[in-house]
Formats: structure tokens, C-alpha cells, sequence
């Protein structure tokens, strides 16, 4: 699934794609998404200007001359490609094509749990995919303070508490792992026993990796390309994510004895981490 670099990055690309352009035509060929796409879709949208792009969690947000907002999240494996022409022949899961007098924006999606869908854009905060999302890793609002308090009684595993949505949003499995790492502190910690000097070092490098990341492209482990078809870099950075058994980049440890870099299962999802540097 992408996270909040992808999302930011597949978002930069398409608004220097597109912005400022005009919808031309719609094709809606799938509608059965997560969420059904509204019947009136491309009525909505077709003879409008694109105006603007922003990021809210892991969602993008095309705003519209019209008062209106195209509402975009990828799912497991949804995506945009950018075509300068109109395909002749669609792929088999290209199931929404948005042709504008810039080009063609086509969102395809295997497994169909992604979401494209409208909303009026001053009641986007009012939406049901954003009424209860915490804040951005950049909103000036996140401190140590902050992040201590919603944590304070919490009996779940900081890394749990790090992929809440409602703590702090766009944070996914992979960039879990790799700012716990960098903190030097172990996932499977409870939340309520995070001190003010590592609440700190969890938001400075939060900020720092996410940076980082989209500055790479992204990630690549699975489904995820850049609108251009290009894949993200910032995997080849990674310090613990899919990479059990190995030693980490700041260890000189006894590989033999410490086993490397572990892989636990916390929530249903894959954690990775070293059981010699994180406390």
C-alpha cells in the first residue's frame, strides 16, 4: 500500500502533469472500488479545470474550478499512470480514464480496494475518510507533548501506536519500522512507556525519513510506480524493513550470536527491527 511518501510523490507528479488543465472526457469502466464511484462522476467533473493538488494522510486531492474535489487513495495496489495520448486499448484493470487537453490521467487498480471519489472541497475536513485523522508529520501542532499525551495509559506496542491513523497520519508498516530504528527503540515496547527524549526522537526522525523518501520516489517493495511507470529508490536505504537475518547498518555486532535484523508479526503486519541497538 502507499504510504505517505508515495502518496506525495504520485501527487507531485500528476500536478506537474496536469495542473491547470482542462477534463476533456471521462471513462468510468469499473465502478465497484472500495467504495462505488458516484454514478454522476464523470458528469461532475467533464469541462472543468484542474486548479490544484494537495496531500491529506495518504489520500491525494485534485481541487477543481468547480467547487468541487476528486478524493484519490490506492488501496493495496491502486495507481495513476500519465499517458500524453488516450490508449487505443485499455489494460484490463485501468479502470478510470480522465483525458484532458495536457494528457491522460488512467487509475488502475488490481485489487480494487483503492477509492476515487468527489466531495465539495470546503467540506473536505467533514468527509468521512478525514473527520478522524490526527495530525500530518509537518503539521507544527505535532511535539513530544503532544504525542506523550496520546500515548499516556496506551497498553499497545508503540509500533501499533505509530500506525494509528488518528495519532499521527500517512505513517504505514514500512516507515514504522525504519523511524523506530533510528530511535533506537523496540516496536514491541509499550506505548505509555515512551519518555519526552524518545517522543522527540520518534517526530525529528519521522520528518527526517519521510523527507528522505520522497526525495527518492518512494518505495518499491511490491505493486508501487510512479505515475511516469518509474519505480521509487528509497528502499535502498532501508536499514531493518525486509531484511531478517541481516546486521544493520549501525551494528558491529556478533551476527552469529544476535541472529541480525528480526521480523515479528504485531497487528497482522511484518515488523522489523535490532534486538542489539533498540531499547
Amino acid at each position: 500500500m502507499p504510504e505517505l511518501p508515495e502518496v506525495e510523490t504520485i501527487k507531485n507528479a500528476v500536478e506537474k502533469f496536469v495542473n491547470g488543465a482542462r477534463i476533456l472526457s471521462v471513462q468510468v469502466r469499473q465502478s465497484r472500488l472500495r467504495e462505488p464511484v458516484p454514478t454522476d462522476f464523470a458528469d461532475k467533473i467533464c469541462n472543468t479545470r484542474i486548479t490544484g493538488f494537495k496531500r491529506i494522510a495518504k489520500y491525494m486531492i485534485t481541487e477543481l474550478d468547480n467547487g468541487l474535489s476528486i478524493i484519490w487513495h490506492f488501496g493495496m495496489s491502486g495507481k495513476i499512470k500519465t499517458e500524453s495520448l488516450m490508449p487505443e486499448t485499455p489494460e484490463k484493470h485501468d479502470h478510470i480514464i480522465i483525458c484532458t487537453d495536457k494528457g491522460v490521467l488512467i487509475y488502475n487498480d488490481t485489487r480494487r480496494f483503492g477509492l476515487v471519489t468527489l466531495c465539495e472541497s470546503d467540506k473536505l475536513k467533514n468527509h468521512h475518510c478525514f473527520s478522524r485523522i490526527g495530525l500530518d508529520p509537518w503539521d507544527e501542532n505535532l511535539t513530544a507533548e503532544y504525542l506523550l499525551a496520546k500515548l499516556k495509559n496506551r497498553k499497545t506496542a508503540i509500533k501499533i501506536a505509530l500506525l494509528d491513523q488518528e495519532i499521527i497520519c500517512g505513517i504505514g508498516n514500512i516507515y514504522a519500522s525504519e523511524i523506530l530504528y533510528k530511535s533506537r527503540i523496540l516496536p514491541q515496547r509499550l506505548s505509555e512507556s515512551l519518555t519526552m527524549d524518545e517522543a522527540k526522537k520518534i517526530i525529528a526522525y519521522t520528518r527526517e525519513i519521510l523527507s528522505d523518501s520522497i526525495k527518492a520516489g518512494g518505495s518499491t517493495i511490491h505493486d508501487y510506480k510512479r505515475p511516469d511507470g518509474d519505480i521509487g529508490y528509497f528502499q535502498q536505504k532501508h536499514c531493518v524493513y525486509n531484511k531478517t537475518g541481516q546486521c544493520c547498518p549501525d551494528c558491529k555486532c556478533n551476527i552469529q550470536k544476535s541472529g541480525g535484523i528480526r521480523k515479528d508479526i504485531q497487528g497482522g503486519r511484518s515488523t522489523f527491527y535490532c534486538p542489539v541497538l533498540q531499547k
